[in-house]
């Protein structure tokens, strides 16, 4: 099989749906790949439906089609504002839910034509006009893809945009990039690797699950092979270290967690972190399992993925199996059915909310995709300052210092330095989990920040210069790109890189010509403005209707 189209998206996580959206919008055909059996990443075969957001999402800060997300899984929910009510965000959600949603957004240009989605079908090869393999001296042809039947199919477009949840055409086209730490000798990164390069130290990975709490126990079955070994060597536990007592003093103090009740200290339960259905919903309670306790780290889904992927579903079904049997009971629950204090059999994996098979996810969770090996990526300097400064009341825009008001807390920001090539904001801490041989967390305070146009295309001689980068896979340091993983990032950058792609297509030049080019990347600016995707944070207004801060925001900002 063989299809042409304007804009090739080989990637069908948020990234690519919002690159998808946003060339199909401007008018170009899209051809839409995904190497799971259903679209939406992070959201859906990852089962990390629970979004990680900033502080002002209700309000700002993200662009009018990811809002309109938002929005559609609310009024799919029952028109619950966190239907899950998980304190890790505002919206917590079933992953099923969000796959319709995002499948809905599509839908028109599904039906006019101007998008084609291909499922099950990932990169294998890519090629020049000449049938050679991909080069940074020549455009990208055309992309072999690949079914589970062994079948291929050859897609050709006149722009590629990678979406990717690893990066995948970056090596495929014989582009320059870059995995784990660059080390703080290369930028002076605090929170890299010590020293040289490290390119093993990924961060890690997690195969989340999804369980259900029924009203009896149910049948637990034998510990999975190695259960003993993983649960010792983890350690399994419902507490947490604290990045930030790592990073400042050295120790490794815990937050304490209970699993259905308020904490020692008044943390919140372990169960509601991540839920995403309530009892209110009139169905059984059901929640995500993403925690430290699942957290792969001894090896990278880019580094070895014949070992991480297995491993990684190894340690969650381990886990999952100590949450049942031994895993502390709450105060007043009694010794449990197994009479020992321990286990809350009740659990059960949800295949029939997973959307798979077994309630695990189609997919390992990515903190760390490969990266564009650009000279000049965005380092944690460009997240800088982060200084919280005057209590909201006072201007919210200081007219000297472009001050953002507005955190739940009461307190205002200042953004990072202002850019001219901006095609896109975003927010988030610089959020490292362990990485391979590095297991100490980062968890590093950002300003809000912007996203430069040229870290979406490869430098001559980088890469072809018919290459957009459309997910976690842009020219970043691992420090930066940490800040840039989550939900609302992924999908600026994927709407900057549509846009870019279809501007390239209707002027029939190259996306690499537009960034380097200031007029054409002003008419790409205007474009992603009027589609309403913000380009700087100067203009955020105080904003005194923000919901309270969830949890995470309470422990770590």
């Amino acid at each position: 099989m063989e299809l042409t189209g304007d804009v090739a998206v080989i990637g069908g996580g948020l990234g690519g749906i919002a690159a998808a959206l946003s060339a199909a919008d401007a008018g170009a055909s899209v051809i839409l790949t995904v190497a799971e059996p259903m679209i939406g990443g992070q959201v859906t075969a990852q089962l990390t439906s629970p979004l990680d957001e900033h502080p002002l999402v209700e309000s700002a800060g993200v662009t009018a089609r990811y809002r309109q997300f938002r929005e559609l899984v609310r009024t799919a929910s029952g028109g619950a504002r966190n239907p899950g009510d998980g304190w890790v965000s505002r919206l917590c959600f079933e992953p099923l839910v969000g796959l319709r949603v995002l499948e809905g957004m599509l839908c028109t240009h599904i039906d006019a034509g101007r998008i084609r989605v291909l499922r099950n079908a990932w990169p294998v090869a890519a090629t020049d006009v000449a049938g050679r393999a991909a080069h940074s001296g020549a455009s990208i042809d055309a992309v072999r893809l690949r079914y589970p039947t062994g079948t291929d199919a050859l897609v050709r477009a006149r722009v590629f945009v990678d979406a990717t949840e690893l990066g995948d055409l970056l090596p495929l086209t014989g582009t320059r990039w870059v995995i784990g730490s660059e080390g703080s000798d290369a930028f002076g990164e605090t929170d890299a690797v010590p020293g040289a390069a490290d390119l093993f130290a990924e961060q890690s990975c997690t195969w989340a699950a999804l369980l259900v709490r029924e009203a009896e126990p149910q049948p637990v079955g034998e510990a999975p092979p190695g259960y003993a070994a993983l649960r010792d060597a983890q350690p399994f536990s419902l507490n947490l270290a604290s990045p930030q007592s790592e990073i400042e003093t050295g120790t490794g103090a815990f937050a304490c967690y209970r699993f259905f009740t308020t904490g020692p200290t008044g943390l919140p339960p372990f169960w509601a972190y991540r839920r995403i259905r309530t009892a209110k919903s009139g169905a059984t309670e059901a929640a995500v399992i993403n925690w430290a306790g699942n957290d792969y780290r001894s090896s990278g889904l880019v580094g070895d993925p014949a070992k991480a992927g297995p491993a990684a579903r190894a340690l969650t079904l381990a886990f999952v199996h100590w949450l049942r049997t031994e895993a502390p009971r709450d105060p007043g629950d009694g010794p449990g059915p197994f009479g020992t204090g321990q286990g809350y059999p009740e659990l059960r994996l949800a295949p029939e909310l997973s959307g798979t098979a077994d309630g695990l996810a189609a997919s390992p969770y990515v903190r760390e995709s490969r990266r564009l090996g650009n000279p000049r990526p965005i380092t944690a300097a460009d997240l800088l300052p982060a200084t919280f400064c005057t209590p909201i009341g006072n201007p919210s825009a200081d007219p000297v210092s472009g001050s953002v008001a507005g955190t739940d807390d009461g307190t205002a920001v200042h953004p990072a330095p202002e850019i001219a090539d901006s095609v896109g904001i975003a927010w988030y801490h610089a959020d490292l989990h362990p990485r391979v041989g590095h297991p100490r967390s980062v968890y590093r305070s950002a300003a809000p920040f912007q996203l430069p146009a040229g870290a979406l295309v490869p430098a001559p001689g980088i890469g072809p210069e018919n290459l957009v980068m459309g997910a976690k896979n842009l020219a970043a340091t691992q420090v930066a790109a940490a800040a840039w993983r989550v939900h609302p990032a992924e999908w600026a950058i994927g709407e900057a890189a549509g846009a870019l792609a279809a501007a390239s297509v209707r002027l029939s030049t190259s996306p690499r010509r537009i960034v380097h080019d200031p007029a054409l990347l002003a008419g790409v600016q205007g474009d992603l403005l009027a589609a309403g995707a913000p380009l700087s944070w100067r203009s955020t207004e105080t904003l005194p209707s923000e919901p309270a801060p969830t949890q995470t925001e309470i422990q770590h900002v």
